[in-house]
């Protein structure tokens, strides 16, 4: 029996069940023993996920068939960390309030690394890390907030559908549409699914 080919994604993201510490939001916080979590459960999740070549974003054919099967017309980037982001230590702290958009999140990471958290269907954190090559998009209507790594740097491609609009919606927020369906297709669906499989 032949030896699956290992998925290129998983070279760039990773993903893990986190500890409850409070220690600093840029360690890895892993469980003890380590919980890892497939792509598969993520995507079961709304979060999708692609392996691209960072060096060549500018000419790369599979990021152009993304973005114009997507509609992801608008792009930039930003980058994040001390040097480069006016306010570092109180922009970080924002981005790590937990938080829902009414859009997708589209982040592409070409250079450095950093953590995006996700809720999964029991409430629990799961901790996504996105290095250079990877990009991941965040459903709309899903809680998640982000930090970086302790290497303090990442500069992202951020993409969207139309004019970029990054409202964050600090929770709760359980009454917005975008949460409402998220709940809907994503969380009771895949609870439904699960009990299911339980009596099969």
């Amino acid at each position: 029996m032949g030896v699956s080919a290992k998925d290129p994604r998983e070279e760039v993201i990773q993903a893990w069940y986190m500890d409850d510490s409070d220690e600093d939001q840029r360690l890895p916080h892993h469980k003890n023993p380590k919980e890892y979590v497939s792509l598969d459960h993520l995507a079961a999740l709304g979060v999708i996920s692609w392996s691209l070549d960072a060096d060549n974003y500018e000419t790369d054919e599979e990021l152009k068939k993304i973005r114009e099967d997507r509609g992801y017309s608008y792009m930039d980037f930003c980058q994040v960390c001390p040097e480069k982001l006016p306010n570092y230590e109180e922009k970080i702290k924002n981005f790590f309030e937990e938080h829902l958009h009414t859009d997708e999140e589209i982040r592409y990471c070409v250079a450095g690394s950093g953590y995006f958290d996700v809720r999964d269907r029991d409430e629990k954190w799961i901790r996504v890390w996105v290095k250079k090559g990877g990009m991941i998009v965040l459903p709309a209507g899903i809680y998640h907030r982000f930090t970086l790594d302790t290497d303090n740097y990442i500069k992202a491609m951020r993409l969207f559908v139309g004019d970029p609009i990054w409202t964050p919606f600090n929770r709760p927020h359980d009454h917005l549409d975008a949460r409402k369906a998220y709940v809907e297709n994503i969380v009771q669906k895949g609870s439904n699914n699960e009990a299911v499989d339980a009596t099969a």
